[in-house]
């Protein structure tokens, strides 16, 4: 006997029931018009003879896949070597698990795959997409739009020309950075560097608005453009102490940039935070409690952002729900104090 000819079907749930065959198919696929004590008696028999509805049949009677696309604008080495996506994809994991939904996640290695991901974002496999670390020339949203795919991304969107209705969840960036800066000139720095993200994604150019407007006028010695990896900052680091061996503090646009600064201020002989004081954003406790000193930092909920995104999605689909109009959410931030700052 195969195992397909083993498994539980429609006609077995309905016989164990005592229903019809129909009654089975509307309960099993989230229909309505069935009475309470027969849902009820459905369930039951479908626990025990343990029947898997039929995902195909059950698409074309719902009109859903029940599946979610999760596409992340960054390669794969990226996405695994650094802490903040893993943190995002479990809070987004979460959500769509207790509302059986699956995550399929998609990759873009470069300007290839762009086509790629949206021929299959518009070929019906999923249901929605979730889609963050966006770069300002990607063409990822356009391609999704043209998709046809109902869409939340993480992240503030960089375009402006007012034509695409957007949701979207951040954090805010700016005054966290702000609140960080502010910190370091408490604590009587005066010569304060930043160490930015690619500053074409919006987050790290808002969190150098928000250096800015704690600083004002820039001193083009103190900031330095990075990629948000450690490598980076190490070679930002490097430049801001030939172009300014004075600057007693630095804040870093994550937490691994700031690991990567630490580093190289050991090398040079620097003491954290005596002579250099240190402050990263994230919060990302593998990195910033293990650091060495351990990191102060501005805490960014990462998990929660996730399951928001997923929230919201799930919200757009269910047909029960009344549309709402879009717009973003921003999650607040708040400075961690630990022993580097």
């Amino acid at each position: 006997m195969t195992e397909t000819a083993s498994r539980p079907t429609l006609e077995a749930v309905a016989a164990r029931a005592g229903v019809s065959r129909a009654t089975v198919s509307r309960v099993v696929n989230g229909g309505d018009g069935v009475r309470e004590p027969l849902v009820e008696r459905v369930r039951r028999a479908v626990e025990e003879l343990g029947y898997v509805p039929n995902q195909a049949a059950r698409s074309l009677v719902t009109k859903r896949h029940d599946a979610i696309a999760v596409v992340i604008a960054e390669p794969e080495t990226r996405v695994f070597a650094d802490p903040f996506f893993a943190l995002q994809l479990r809070g987004i994991s979460k959500e769509l698990t207790a509302h059986d939904n699956q995550l399929v996640l998609l990759l873009t290695e470069g300007r290839d795959d762009h086509a790629r991901v949206a021929r299959y974002l518009a070929g019906g496999h999923v249901d929605g997409a979730l889609v963050f670390s966006l770069h300002l020339d990607d063409p990822l949203p356009g391609l999704i739009q043209g998709a046809g795919v109902p869409t939340v991304f993480g992240g503030r969107p960089g375009w402006s020309d007012g034509t695409r209705d957007v949701v979207y969840v951040d954090s805010d960036n700016r005054g966290g950075a702000r609140e960080a800066v502010r910190l370091l000139a408490g604590l009587g720095r005066t010569r304060i560097a930043h160490i930015t993200g690619p500053l074409d994604q919006t987050s790290a150019a808002d969190r150098l608005d928000g250096y800015r407007e704690v600083m004002g006028e820039d001193d083009p010695r103190l900031v330095v453009e990075s990629d948000f990896t450690p490598g980076g900052a190490e070679r930002a680091m490097r430049q801001l102490l030939d172009g300014c061996p004075d600057l007693d503090a630095v804040f870093a646009a994550n937490d691994l940039a700031a690991s990567g600064a630490l580093r190289v201020l050991r090398e040079r002989g620097r003491r954290v935070p005596e002579d250099v004081a240190v402050v990263g954003f994230d919060d990302m406790l593998p990195v910033a409690e293990q650091s060495d000193p351990p990191l102060t930092t501005v805490r960014q909920d990462i998990e929660e952002m996730g399951r928001i995104m997923a929230r919201l999605l799930l919200r757009r689909l269910d047909r029960s729900v009344p549309e709402e109009a879009p717009g973003g959410v921003v999650l607040p931030t708040t400075l961690v104090r630990r022993a580097s700052a």
